[in-house]
């Protein structure tokens, strides 16, 4: 089954908007892990606007204690990231090119353009025992580039199937990423997705794109929170893969 990671960058949001320490971000990662989440996934940037270096070991901690979890670490690696990942050594790290004033992830890497500057940064990766995963858009034709470059898996950007769901587009849409990912298995990629990924959009993912081995999920999971509670929301999630998977 594809995994669920919970991205907990959002909790944190919250969280810095105060100085209690409240909510807990640990905590409410221990309660997705306990609820049957697979992982945890951080995207720690230079600004510390969610996400900072004490939560990055402190997650650290609490995955490691956990064999069957995965610790997931998201950021442009030229950005104060690299020491980081150094030190915690998670499972996956996902290498996305993202500015550092941007107010999201909006694109993948353009391998023509960064290939010489990601190159030794995947080989140290590998040398720390760390999967590398890239955050590439939905091109078919960059994902053999991707796995020559030594790349493990790719995260596939879906951004662009999240706003043709439920349009006229959907199915075209979904069609791109079905070529993208099946290109990405043949050049020997694991395939992960994320980006506005939600319970209604998630099922006819999973039951489009082939072979999906995660979803990292932060907004739309810390949404559903507010209203449900984590442990809810997890369950939600995970119904919304085995949807895709049952049908």
């Amino acid at each position: 089954m594809t995994r669920l990671s919970v991205n907990v960058n959002k909790i944190a949001l919250l969280r810095n908007s105060r100085t209690t320490g409240v909510p807990n971000v640990v905590r409410l990662a221990e309660i997705a892990l306990n609820a049957g989440a697979h992982g945890i996934t951080v995207h720690p940037r230079p600004d510390g606007r969610h996400i900072r270096a004490q939560d990055v070991r402190d997650l650290a901690e609490l995955v490691h204690a956990r064999p069957t979890v995965e610790y997931n670490i998201e950021g442009n690696p030229f950005h104060q990231f690299m020491s980081l990942v150094r030190e915690v050594r998670p499972h996956q790290c996902t290498l996305v090119p993202d500015d550092p004033a941007a107010f999201t992830s909006d694109h993948g890497w353009d391998l023509q353009q960064d290939r010489q500057r990601l190159l030794p940064v995947i080989t140290e990766l590998h040398e720390l025992g760390v999967r590398v995963s890239l955050f590439m858009d939905p091109v078919a034709g960059s994902m053999a580039a991707a796995r020559e470059l030594g790349a493990d898996r790719v995260e596939l950007y879906t951004e662009s199937y999240a706003l043709a769901h439920g349009t006229a587009q959907q199915d075209e849409s979904i069609a791109t990423y079905v070529t993208a990912a099946q290109a990405a298995l043949d050049a020997g990629l694991g395939v992960n997705a994320g980006h506005d990924l939600n319970c209604d959009n998630l099922p006819a993912f999973i039951r489009g794109v082939p072979d999906v081995a995660e979803v990292s999920i932060g907004h739309a999971l810390t949404s559903d929170a507010l209203e449900f509670g984590m442990a809810e929301s997890v369950h939600g999630f995970l119904d919304a893969i085995q949807a895709g998977v049952a049908t």
